[in-house]
């Protein structure tokens, strides 16, 4: 196997894993199909193979990467979306089969799918095959499970350990309580899940160190404190009470305890600012992603730059395309904090873990 410490990223969108890895300092080389993300790829120094994975060929690839990860697109497996992956999940099975016995019936079956998008959670499996990286790690929604679970079995019959699990990225510092389907496999090490570093709540210290800090709220990764001003004027006591709570380069005087609300619907998630985010989805539900003060009024959407900050992005990260193409970029993105967290758990050398 080549000590090219490259990984190759399937899928590879804005760069979300791109990011995480370069925090640890691994190279990644990205395949994306969609102009807007690979304009972003670009503008952040991201290397990028403009091509569609499903149709890209592996033997050029072979010999120069240690590690795969990927996430395919998940509309068609989401809850936000039609769940046609739920009709082809057979068809998915069969696929991962026929690859295993080297046998590639993906256009056939691709035909039968009620939405051709679903087959590509497959691709991982046809690239591991062909690749043989030292290591693999995919990213989900919790629906694909069942297909991690097949991916992992044959994986495990190609000399891999494995792990396949639903993680919180707010458990790993992400001011997000977004739920993925992981799947980590590794040649040469045991494998589990990252330990996470954050906690619901705040843990004591114990004999054993300091406790877990709280998940990341909102306010925490936007800058904008919780507190309560008073107002009194000239007055000794009395005065009107009202929270700053409010994204710090937004803060109007009017600032109220805002909450963020996704969707218009009566029963839409509502998150306030001192809390994570809920899972951040944009689509055709962009124009409802927006922040509503103390009395239940929209005051603004939120921004492009307030999104990339809640799915783990630095703030100036540099989006291209449409206001509509970058938030779709930034929804479907895994967050940089849950791509370093898997990383270093695939790499480090006394990685522990059971074999599933």
């Amino acid at each position: 196997m080549t000590t090219n410490p490259y990984v190759l990223d399937l899928f590879a969108g804005p760069g979300g894993w791109a990011e995480g890895f370069r925090r640890l300092g691994v190279r990644e080389v990205g395949i994306e199909i969609d102009a807007a993300a690979c304009a972003t790829r670009a503008a952040a120094g991201h290397t990028t193979i403009r091509a569609d994975v499903a149709t890209y060929p592996t033997a050029p690839l072979a010999g120069k990467f240690t590690g795969l990860a990927g996430s395919a697109p998940c509309q068609t497996w989401s809850a936000a979306g039609l769940r046609a992956g739920e009709d082809d999940r057979e068809l998915c099975h069969r696929a991962l089969d026929d690859l295993a016995a080297g046998q590639d019936t993906r256009d056939a079956l691709r035909a039968r799918c009620a939405d051709a998008r679903s087959l590509l959670v497959v691709e991982p499996l046809r690239y591991a095959l062909d690749l043989a990286p030292d290591w693999v790690a995919l990213e989900e929604v919790p629906a694909v499970r069942p297909v991690f679970d097949h991916i992992a079995r044959i994986l495990r019959a190609r000399g891999y350990t494995t792990w396949v699990g639903i993680l919180n990225a707010a458990d790993y510092g992400l001011p997000q309580t977004r739920r993925r389907c992981i799947l980590l496999a590794s040649r040469t090490t045991s494998v589990g899940p990252p330990e996470p570093t954050h906690s619901t709540v705040a843990e004591p210290e114990s004999l054993f160190g300091p406790g877990r800090p709280a998940w990341v709220t909102m306010a925490d990764a936007l800058g904008c404190p919780v507190a309560d001003v008073i107002t009194r004027g000239e007055h000794e006591g009395g005065g009107t009470r009202f929270s700053t709570s409010a994204p710090s380069w937004a803060i109007t005087g009017r600032a109220r305890s805002w909450t963020l609300r996704m969707g218009n619907r009566e029963r839409a998630t509502r998150r306030t600012l001192d809390q994570p985010a809920p899972t951040l989805l944009f689509g055709h539900a962009l124009k409802d992603v927006s922040w509503y003060d103390d009395d239940g009024t929209a005051v603004r959407r939120l921004s492009v730059q307030e999104g990339a900050v809640l799915q783990g992005f630095r703030s100036d990260y540099p989006w291209q395309g449409s206001r509509t193409k970058q938030f779709e970029q930034l929804g479907n993105a895994v967050p940089p904090p849950m791509a370093g967290a898997l990383l270093a758990g695939l790499t480090a050398p006394t990685a522990v873990g059971v074999a599933a």
